[in-house]
């Protein structure tokens, strides 16, 4: 897997642990967005992009993500403790929707990914920086 371009797009001054967004292109051929840098307890990780897990309300059908606790649609009260559970006993309420099959392409990715927001970062402290775009369009030739 070569992965031919990162743009980083940091999120300054928030209080919460996401430190950046992210889009990868892969093999000069297909890009992935919404990857996310999140601080955690031993430095910052990337999260590939999810979705919220859902299911349906039993009295009218609606689609309601697994933490809510009454349908978006007819008011109902839905169950709690629905969502599926991880090996480790966890509530899974995000599904990836692109992710790295194999470890040693997580650690490439990640490092890859990683190595270019330490780069962001220090360019951040540059005056007359200008922060990187990355939903500009310019992902695709006509």
């Amino acid at each position: 897997m070569n992965i031919s371009e990162v743009r980083i797009k940091l999120i300054l001054n928030r209080t919460d642990k996401l430190r950046a967004f992210c889009s990868i292109t892969v093999d000069g051929a297909i890009v992935i967005r919404d990857l996310k840098i999140i601080e955690g307890p031993r430095g910052p990780f990337v999260a590939m992009p999810s979705r919220k897990l859902t299911d349906r309300c039993a009295h009218c059908g609606m689609k309601n993500h697994l933490r809510a606790r009454f349908c978006g649609e007819c008011g109902n009260h839905l169950a709690p403790n629905r969502a599926p559970k991880d090996p480790n006993g966890r509530t899974r309420v995000h599904a990836d929707i692109a992710h790295p099959i194999h470890a040693e392409a997580r650690a490439a990715l990640e490092k890859r990914v990683l190595d270019e927001y330490r780069l962001e970062l220090e360019r951040s402290k540059q005056p007359g920086y200008k922060p990187v775009e990355i939903f500009d369009g310019e992902d695709y030739e006509e």
